[in-house]
């Protein structure tokens, strides 16, 4: 009884006092309300510390600490990025302790080659283009400084769903005057979404929309899941209508599809994305089919049709023209996939190589960022913070000439971003050729026995200007001249081209890159669409392009080449089966041949011998069954 007489006394005279404070300051409210809300409030200044405290869910406040320790644990990671002369910046995240960072093409596009990129330990850093994706508006730069940079952990973009939680992070309105980001929290609110090109060549394909704030400035910056692995770049929001200003709606290009890039990115190139060869629209009872396609296309020549249903492409379900958009759109060039399509009720599967998207000359035309610009610096009436003399707000207050020390890292060259980590690649990856032997004093003829089956025996020769075939003791006979003039044939025929892709291979192992008029490294993709991934080197000469597969698993190892003779024709496929060594060297000791999907021969090869100097060239056969009107078939 005393307590409560006592809180009486205390209660009385307050509520006095707040409901003649209440009258005095809202004369024009009923005097109902006035009372109801000094009983509130007066309920809440007795009552609120440890109603407050009983009220808190103790997982509420554990998910809100595990909450804190993500961000704190990826802020070291996001990246600030100046363009040059003071004009705009964006956001960036590294993925790689030697300072690989990610952006958008529209950010860096904007900075420029060189680049200052702030990390939020308040030093500035110097940051060089590496390559870019003007299609997915993706770009690869590298910083330097350390070699133990913060680095996000990638995560898998396709075990979103929506109602997940994420962190979008960033330097949005380039509020970071100590580079610092912005954090915004917020869920999935759709996946795989796909946005049209607006007048560019830009194409958001399979991206993931978020409510967590994406303005101007954060552009670039990284999105991460619950457990702070990197699920996106942040790079679009829904402005054109609605100022420019969030609306609850943007997009990021999900890390899934920047890791089929990825590698290409770190080329040095200018990548492009890909096309079927073939358009589809939606039939009346659903079904997505295909409306138009090029006869010249691999997918045709593997059997595709006007009318044919297609079922899923890169092993997801199409029931939509968006569903088939978005899978093709996270694909590079040249990529091969698993297509399945239904036709009269019958299901078949085809593997298809996918085609450029742009013409070169179009492509490297149109890369162009597209609006909006990177985020505008302050203007000086817009209240910005004091600067801290040790943390510039604008490092690049006019604009300078690149560092000295950076200049060496940068090389152009037509098709590229920045040739120099291109030639890095390339050497990387031919030290698995060096691995094999010295064959530079072998510049010679070579002559090479063995057996493309039991009742088969081959000998083959390959010089400088030509290559010759000779098979079953002279009953079949093979000649390709290698010179200018020349047409490269399908010799023999039903290989694709074999003897031009031998001699691609004589010219690499004893000349090298030299060898050919265009040399570069691709990137990485799956060997054959569904085999393990490999490096790619790409040897251009005559109008013939090879493509030379290395696997970094098994220590870099050549595991085989493909050669095209041109753009639109199906390449003689080579697979080394094992190596052993000839005379000090590892040499091929079994390979696969294909063509066209089909199996041409398995031979084994029993003898290498070569001339350290030219020799008179190969002359061809005084008469061969080609020279009779009939064709050989080829088939050993």
């Amino acid at each position: 009884m005393e307590s409560t007489s006592t809180l009486r006394n205390l209660r009385e005279p307050l509520q006095h006092r707040l409901l003649q404070h209440c009258s005095r300051q809202y004369r024009s409210l009923p005097s109902a309300l006035c009372r109801a809300g000094s009983g509130l409030l007066l309920l809440a200044l007795l009552l609120g510390p440890t109603a407050t405290a009983q009220a808190v869910d103790p997982a509420v406040l554990a998910a809100e600490q595990q909450r804190i320790t993500v961000v704190s644990q990826v802020t070291p990671a996001v990246v600030a990025i100046f363009s040059a002369g003071g004009q705009g910046g964006g956001s960036g995240v590294l993925i790689s302790p030697d300072g690989y960072a990610l952006s958008n093409f529209h950010v860096t596009s904007g900075a420029g080659d060189f680049m200052k990129c702030g990390l939020p330990d308040g030093r500035l850093y110097d940051g060089i283009i590496v390559g870019i994706d003007p299609t997915g508006d993706v770009a690869l730069l590298k910083l330097f400084g350390r070699d133990d940079f913060p680095h996000a952990r990638l995560g898998d973009s396709d075990q979103l769903s929506v109602g997940d939680w994420a962190f979008a992070m960033g330097n949005p309105f380039l509020l970071a005057t100590d580079f610092s980001p912005t954090v915004t929290y917020g869920i999935v609110s759709g996946v795989h979404r796909y946005q049209y090109p607006a007048g560019t060549i830009l194409e958001y394909a399979d991206c993931i929309q978020v409510d967590a704030s994406i303005n101007p400035g954060n552009s670039g910056g990284p999105l991460f899941n619950s457990m702070g692995e990197l699920v996106g770049i942040n790079g679009r929001g829904s402005f054109e209508k609605r100022g420019r200003v969030n609306s609850g709606a943007g997009y990021a290009i999900s890390i899934n599809q920047i890791k089929h890039f990825l590698d290409r990115l770190r080329s040095g190139r200018i990548v492009d994305h890909a096309t079927l060869g073939a358009t589809v629209t939606t039939r009346d009872d659903g079904a997505v089919v295909v409306s138009n396609i090029l006869e010249e296309s691999e997918c045709y020549r593997r059997g595709l049709r006007i009318d044919d249903e297609i079922v899923t492409f890169a092993g997801r379900p199409i029931r939509s023209v968006n569903q088939f958009k978005n899978v093709l759109g996270i694909y590079p060039k040249g990529w091969q996939l698993p297509l399945v399509f239904r036709r009269d009720g019958a299901k078949q599967e085809i593997v298809v190589r996918l085609r450029a998207l742009h013409h070169r000359s179009e492509f490297l035309g149109k890369a162009k960022p597209e609006q909006p610009k990177p985020e505008q610096p302050r203007k000086p009436g817009d209240r910005p913070a004091p600067p801290d003399p040790e943390r510039p707000r604008n490092p690049h207050q006019a604009k300078s000439p690149p560092p000295a020390a950076l200049v060496k890292f940068f090389e152009k060259k037509p098709g590229y971003a920045n040739y120099y980590f291109n030639r890095q690649e390339q050497q990387r990856v031919l030290k698995a050729i060096e691995d094999l032997g010295d064959f530079s004093t072998l510049q010679g003829n070579w002559k090479i026995t063995g057996k493309f089956g039991p009742e088969s025996p081959f000998e083959l020769t390959l010089a400088d200007k030509g290559g010759g075939l000779v098979v079953n003791n002279g009953q079949q006979t093979f000649f390709q001249a290698f010179n200018s003039e020349s047409d490269l044939e399908d010799e023999p025929p039903g290989t694709g081209g074999l003897l031009v892709a031998l001699h691609h291979w004589r010219l690499l192992l004893t000349r090298g890159p030299q060898a050919f008029s265009d040399f570069y490294y691709l990137g990485t993709e799956p060997l054959d669409g569904t085999g393990p991934t490999v490096d790619v080197l790409v040897a251009e000469l005559s109008g013939a392009r090879s493509h030379w597969y290395f696997n970094p698993g098994d220590g870099g190892k050549p595991v085989g080449f493909d050669l095209f003779r041109a753009e639109d024709l199906d390449p003689c496929e080579i697979r080394w089966e094992g190596f052993a060594e000839f005379d000090g060297r590892q040499l091929p000791r079994q390979a696969t041949i294909r063509h066209a999907g089909l199996l041409y021969a398995k031979p084994d090869f029993h003898s290498y011998k070569w001339s350290p100097k030219p020799e008179p060239e190969p002359e061809a056969p005084a008469v061969t069954p080609a020279s009779t009107g009939a064709k050989p078939s080829g088939k050993p």
